[in-house]
């Protein structure tokens, strides 16, 4: 088997180290493990492809490489030029440092390599580490997903749903806010929204007088409702929330048709 992993906190994240033990696991020792991941940090740029700008690569040793560019860049660079058009047998993207659960999919980095790799027909898995009071004191905060993740992958590969249709579905993975010993088995969840929290921005002044804006994100821990992904992981279990880059609100079509047109469907 050939894999290929990817991230969105860089190529020297720990994260990604953590993901290469897994992908290694999961591809057996005749396996192939490669590694497109960016330069540079690129959290919460979802998936963002570098249209307008060329994008940078260079080989840092055997089958690993920095593109400075997107995690989606990335899945791109692989495909179409470090493995000369010869898909990969599977894409891993992550392990993210903190969740990527609820209204966080919607930015993700790590969910957007994935569903780049989805949108290209090759079956793609997004892995993060939800963090919280139990991590924080860890000699090593990813222990969940270090010791689970491969699992996890296999437990994909074998039982779940793979489907081939023109928007493919892909799996998004969070590890819970435990340590590994703690952790209960997966669950299958919904994306979930935190309510009463969002992203925003706080103004800065700077030193040399300058005003800026920083993006900040809202509180991680606020309940989802139950059968949702955030909630599955702060209730201890692995959260496995299938994914379609498909944006379509398929339950609104026949009802608006009917509003707007008089015809439904």
């Amino acid at each position: 088997m050939r894999i290929l992993i990817t991230n969105d906190d860089g190529i020297n994240a720990p994260g990604l180290q953590v993901l290469e033990e897994i992908a290694r696991s999961v591809a057996g020792p005749a396996g192939e493990v490669w590694i497109v991941a960016p330069a540079f940090e690129q959290s919460g740029v979802g998936h963002c492809i570098s249209y307008n700008n060329p994008t940078a690569i260079a080989k840092l040793a055997p089958r690993r490489y920095a593109a400075e560019g997107s995690p989606a860049d990335c899945v791109l660079a692989a495909i179409y030029d470090v493995l000369e058009g010869a898909k990969p047998d599977l894409v891993l993207s992550g392990v993210n440092r903190g969740n990527n659960a609820a209204e966080n999919v919607a930015y993700s980095g790590t969910v957007g390599a994935a569903m780049e790799a989805a949108l290209q027909g090759i079956p793609a898995i997004a892995l993060s580490q939800y963090m919280g009071p139990q991590t924080a004191d860890l000699a090593d905060p990813f222990e969940s997903a270090r010791l689970h993740g491969a699992g996890v992958v296999r437990a994909l590969l074998e039982k779940g749903l793979w489907t081939g249709e023109d928007y493919r579905v892909f799996y998004n993975v969070n590890f819970p806010p435990l340590p590994a010993a703690a952790t209960k088995g997966m669950k299958v969840a919904a994306q979930g929204f935190r309510r009463d929290t969002s992203f925003s921005a706080a103004a800065q002044v700077s030193p040399n007088g300058r005003r800026f804006l920083w993006i900040k994100g809202g509180p991680q821990h606020s309940p989802t409702l139950p059968g949702t992904d955030a909630e599955a992981c702060l209730s201890g279990h692995i959260a496995i929330t299938p994914l379609r880059a498909d944006l379509t609100a398929h339950d609104l079509l026949d009802s608006l048709s009917a509003s707007l047109t008089g015809n439904p469907g």
